[in-house]
This record gives C-alpha cells, sequence and structure tokens, in this order.
C-alpha cells in the first residue's frame, strides 16, 4: 500500500471531526470521522457510491436502533433484534455489504454505546452525511494517479502472464511438466489481479471525473480501460495453452519444435507489451512498436507447425494465435484486423463441421 491513502484517510477523519465538532456544533460526532475513512477507503474503489451506500447504512441503523432501544431498553435480545432487523431492511434496501454491515455496526453502537439520550439521531445522520462528503472532497483534492495505479496492475499481470509463458516453452522443450504445472499455477492465481485491475480503473474513472487534476488522463485512462476485457482474455487464453501444454507432455505427443518456439517468441512479445504499458506518452516501446513484435508472432503462426501432430498440440497452435488476436487489441488494434493478420490455416481434423 502506498503512503497517501493513510494521508488522505488521516486528514479526511480530523478534517470531519473538526466540521462535525467545531463548526456544527455536535459534542460526540463519532460517525463524522468514521463516515470519512470509509468513504476515501483504502482499497481505491468507487468512492462516490461508498460514501452514499455508507451513509444509507448508518442511517438505516441509527432509526432502527433509536426506534427499538428507546422503547425496549438495552439488552442481550435487543441487541440481536436491533442488529437482525437493521440488516435484514439494509438488504431489502440494497443488499450492498456496505450500507448491510454499517447498519449493523451503528445499531450496535446505538444500543450499547450510544443509546439514544447521547445526541440526537438527525445529529448522527448529519456527521455521517459531513464525514462522506469530506471523503469525497479530499479524494478530489489529494487524489491518487488515476493512470499511473492501472498501467502498474496490468504491468503486473503481463509479466506473470510472459513468465508463464517462458516457463512453458522450457517445460515443453525439456518435456518437464514441473515447470509447467508452476506455470499453469501462476497464471491462475492472475485472477485477483485482474479484479482489482478493473477496481482499479473504476476508481481512477471516478477520479478523473471528480478532480480537475486529472481532468486531462480521461482520454488516456480510457484506452487503459479498452485493454482490460482483451487482457483478460489472453490470460484465460494462457490458461487454456499451459494445460494443454501439460497435457501435450505427459502424453509424449508428437511435437514441432518450431511451435515452442513460437512460444517463446510469445512470452518475448508479452514482454514487450508490459513494458509498453508502463512507458509514458512519447517512450518506447509504444502501442505501435508492441504491435510490429505482436505482427512477426503473427507471421510465424503457419499451420504446418502442427502438420501430423496431435490434439493437444493443435489446440497450444490455436491458443497462441488466439493470445495475439488479445494482445493486439491491448496494443490498441481491432480486432478483425488482428485476426487479418494471422496466417490461413487448414481445417482441423479432430473438429466435426457441426461443431
Amino acid at each position: 500500500m502506498s503512503a497517501l491513502p493513510i494521508v488522505q484517510c488521516a486528514l479526511g477523519a480530523a478534517l470531519a471531526w473538526f466540521i462535525a465538532h467545531q463548526i456544527i456544533g455536535h459534542p460526540v460526532p463519532f460517525f463524522a470521522p468514521t463516515a470519512a475513512v470509509v468513504s476515501i477507503g483504502i482499497s481505491f474503489g468507487a468512492r462516490l457510491k461508498r460514501a452514499i451506500e455508507l451513509v444509507v447504512g448508518v442511517a438505516v441503523g441509527i432509526g432502527i436502533g433509536d426506534l427499538f432501544i428507546s422503547g425496549a431498553g438495552t439488552g442481550v435480545w435487543q441487541i440481536a433484534l436491533v442488529v437482525g432487523v437493521a440488516m435484514a431492511l439494509a438488504v431489502f434496501l440494497d443488499g450492498g455489504s456496505i450500507i448491510t454491515m454499517q447498519a449493523a455496526g451503528s445499531a450496535v453502537l446505538v444500543a450499547t454505546l450510544m443509546p439514544p439520550g447521547v445526541g440526537g439521531s438527525f445529529s448522527r445522520m448529519i456527521d455521517a452525511l459531513v464525514g462522506g462528503l469530506v471523503g469525497v472532497v479530499i479524494v478530489a483534492a489529494i487524489p491518487l494517479h488515476p493512470v499511473r495505479r492501472a498501467r502498474e496492475h496490468a504491468a503486473e499481470i503481463l509479466a506473470v502472464m510472459g513468465k508463464s509463458l517462458t516457463q512453458c516453452a522450457d517445460g515443453l522443450l525439456e518435456q518437464d511438466q514441473e515447470k509447467i504445472r508452476a506455470a499453469l499455477a501462476a497464471a491462475r492465481a492472475t485472477q485477483s489481479q485482474i479484479d482489482s485491475l478493473r477496481s482499479t480503473l473504476e476508481g481512477g474513472r471516478e477520479i478523473s471525473r471528480i478532480s480537475p487534476l486529472y481532468w486531462n488522463s480521461r482520454a488516456r485512462l480510457e484506452r487503459i480501460r479498452a485493454t482490460a476485457d482483451p487482457l483478460d482474455n489472453a490470460v484465460r487464453n494462457t490458461r487454456v495453452l499451459l494445460r494443454r501444454s501439460l497435457t501435450l507432455v505427459r502424453d509424449d505427443e508428437i511435437l514441432d519444435p518450431r511451435l515452442v518456439d513460437e512460444v517463446e517468441r510469445l512470452a518475448q512479445s508479452v514482454d514487450v507489451i508490459r513494458r509498453m504499458m508502463l512507458a509514458d506518452p512519447g517512450e518506447q516501446p509504444d502501442q505501435a512498436e508492441a504491435a510490429r513484435v505482436l505482427r512477426t508472432v503473427a507471421k510465424g503462426a503457419r499451420p504446418e507447425l502442427v502438420a501430423g501432430s496431435g490434439l493437444s498440440a493443435h489446440v497450444v497452435f490455436a491458443q497462441v494465435r488466439s493470445i495475439v488476436v488479445d494482445l493486439m487489441q491491448v496494443c490498441g488494434m481491432k480486432r478483425i484486423s488482428a485476426i487479418a493478420l494471422l496466417p490461413p490455416t487448414v481445417p482441423n481434423p479432430y473438429v466435426r463441421p457441426e461443431e
């Protein structure tokens, strides 16, 4: 985690408390700094949505807590009832985890530490609103860079993908199942990174809208957003390639060494795309350079590489071609244009026409 989210949360909590306590005059504005911290969020997600959900959750929890505790008092069964009703109502209203958990937490506080006699529910909801708005202001005033973080996430995914393909090529050359199995495990573990990339892109999009400092980053961020789906597809196709490579070695199928070279060249092209993702505007490699490297791989993906080979080799060959198309799209090319760069193939004898 970088230091900036910590600074944002610290300043947001302090400012929310100051506004609610010193300016508005609430004696114990507990929910103001709490709302600020949650609305800012450490995970760099969609903060506006989170701030709204938090305010709704707090309001539901406080309202239910005040309603029940004022009449029934505080005790074991009262707490259980308040939490259950607050969470059920929150689920009915939205179903989101933030609303539900904040409703439960707020109801517990009202039922135990902050019963109805300590301030009023209206002032508490104001505190939550103040905190949520302060969080949004802090994010706009001291934002995380919306593009840099997304580029780093994408580059990390590409680094794992490139290393996995290199290990795969080595495993195919050496007939080493363990190398391919390790590469497959690493590729499978990238799903959380892909999810983080999508979350980061959503957070970056939000920041580019609310922060004047990064309004000029919108176009570049949208270009990176356009790479998320093809990058996800490329990783998925890499997993298929690795699984079939493992089967190929296990079954001791016939394999043309040129196909191994093609997998290795694909791995090298992935590293070029990784460096492209991290490069600043005007730096090399750019999209054109990365696409040029991929064209070389595409030209080498000829059907003769799998002539006389078994099913697994045909699948590996097909996945190499699919990954090239996916990565071409990461470089900004249209899918139909990327497909046109591939050499024509002959019909696969293992696939029936109706399939």
